[in-house]
């Protein structure tokens, strides 16, 4: 398996319940290996570990986006 890392910054006041079902919807999704709010110093940064053979970070990105329109992919 390959793997690749996304952070995706999400508006700074995404209440905590749809934080954790955002990372609940990402980890179901085939390819996802991992995906978490980094909760203390940025809450509003999402931490996505995946495989790059099963889906495509853009697929992630607009997952994110149908909660949060104005989501970013920040590069690593």
């Amino acid at each position: 398996m390959n793997t690749a890392d996304m952070m995706i910054h999400v508006h700074p006041e995404l209440d905590v319940q749809a934080r954790e079902d955002l990372e609940r919807e990402l980890m179901g999704h085939i390819g996802v290996d991992c995906a978490e709010f980094d909760h203390r110093p940025h809450p509003h940064s999402l931490m996505v570990k995946y495989d790059p053979d099963e889906v495509e970070g853009v697929e992630l990105l607009q997952m994110v986006r149908k909660l949060d329109p104005a989501a970013t992919m920040v590069g690593m």
